[in-house]
């Protein structure tokens, strides 16, 4: 009688052991859960982070561009041809177009990783002043 009082005791205490061990596990694995999509959407969050700095930096250079052309135009009036630029972590490049008289169009796009941004702008006037009539980005 003593000894199968024993083994029941015995055995209780091997399902106690039992359901705290896959008590355990089950935590275990709803925690790993957690913590994989805590460092999946970590990385979504980097990933967006550095594609809204190279646009940001595509459109920098791309307007840099736009800037030296016109002080090509207002260095030499006559000036039309193309540029390429290397600036920082990207680059850009324009081209000024001459539409006669003193109209002048500008195409400026920069390019930083794989993020590229483009300008487009018209000019009606070079003498005095560089009259701008648009300047378009987004292109």
């Amino acid at each position: 009688m003593i000894t199968q009082k024993n083994f029941m005791q015995l055995h209780q205490q091997d399902n106690f052991g039992f359901a705290t061990l896959f008590s355990l596990l089950v935590v275990s694995a709803i925690s790993l859960t957690i913590a994989i999509s805590v460092i999946i959407s970590g990385v979504g969050t980097i990933k967006s982070a550095q594609s809204l700095e190279t646009s940001a930096e595509a459109r920098a250079l791309a307007n840099a561009c736009a800037e030296e052309a016109l002080q090509m135009i207002r260095d030499l009036e006559t000036y039309s041809g193309t540029n390429t630029i290397m600036l920082g972590n990207g680059s850009c490049t324009y081209t000024v177009n001459n539409l006669g008289g003193e109209s002048r169009s500008i195409f400026a796009s920069g390019t930083s990783g794989e993020s590229i941004r483009k300008v487009n702008i018209l000019i009606n006037t070079i003498n005095p002043l560089i009259q701008i009539s648009s300047w378009e980005e987004g292109l």
